[in-house]
């Protein structure tokens, strides 16, 4: 029985993994997620930033936390309608795995993604403006758990049964821009009034920004472990809603 087990669980990794891989290759390069995923954070970092007394460690932090949430957010909400209306999302489901595997290689494709962009923005604040690491296995348990969490949120607006990518993009884009402005991404808990700071208690992006600030400043606000867990938990929990609108969209013949 243990063999068995163990058999299955390689077998469902080994078919998340060509979900992966075959994403990559084909989505990676594609206008749309270029677009949304990588130059969007870039362009909003340097256009809030302008003007601003803001050292290179501060700045690496705050480009981090960005890169995490909008890259990794980016490619569900653009893949999976987008495989939909080409009708190759529909072989997918009909493929002998689980739909929790599916749900899960769809969701590391944006995770590896933000990783991705999240080393590029690092090397450049390193190398080029003298940014120093304080605590890099934070950094590196901060990155993951963030992408994954920010990957999955996506994953439940790319869950809504649409074959058009831009049906799904509005929403999802003001969802993330509400938990921008409300986190503590761009102004700093300390300095927010205390009914907007227990609103920004419900942004994901705040604990990410929080958890970056240890990483790189090596000072926060909240319990770094808290961080950690908060973006654990979230990831989870933000997996629930697309198991439960693919069964939905099946019983309804979507």
């Amino acid at each position: 029985m243990k063999g068995g087990w163990r058999q299955r669980l390689q077998d469902e990794l080994a078919q998340a993994w060509v979900v992966i891989v075959k994403d990559m290759k084909v989505h990676y390069l594609r206008p749309g997620m270029i677009m949304f995923g990588f130059m969007m954070p870039f362009f909003m970092f340097f256009s809030f930033s302008v003007r601003r007394e803001m050292g290179a460690a501060q700045g690496v932090a705050r480009l981090l936390a960005l890169t995490t949430f909008f890259t990794a957010a980016a490619a569900g909400p653009f893949i999976i309608p987008l495989e939909r209306r080409l009708g190759t999302y529909d072989r997918l489901l009909a493929a002998p795995m689980s739909l929790l595997t599916l749900l899960l290689g769809k969701a590391s494709v944006g995770a590896l993604f933000a990783i991705g962009v999240s080393i590029f923005s690092l090397l450049v604040g390193v190398l080029a403006f003298g940014a120093t690491i304080a605590q890099p296995w934070l950094l590196v348990a901060g990155v993951i758990l963030g992408s994954f969490s920010f990957s999955a949120l996506g994953l439940i607006f790319g869950s809504i049964p649409t074959r058009n990518p831009g049906d799904v993009q509005m929403p999802s884009t003001l969802l993330r821009w509400g938990l921008l402005f409300i986190s503590g991404t761009f102004i700093p808990l300390t300095e927010m009034a205390p009914a907007a700071r227990t609103v920004a208690y419900l942004s994901p992006l705040t604990y990410a920004q929080d958890l970056m600030n240890y990483a790189v400043l090596g000072v926060g606000l909240l319990n770094p472990w808290l961080d950690l867990l908060v973006l654990l938990v979230s990831g989870v929990l933000f997996m629930v809603p697309p198991v439960w609108m693919h069964q939905r969209a099946r019983r309804l013949g979507y």
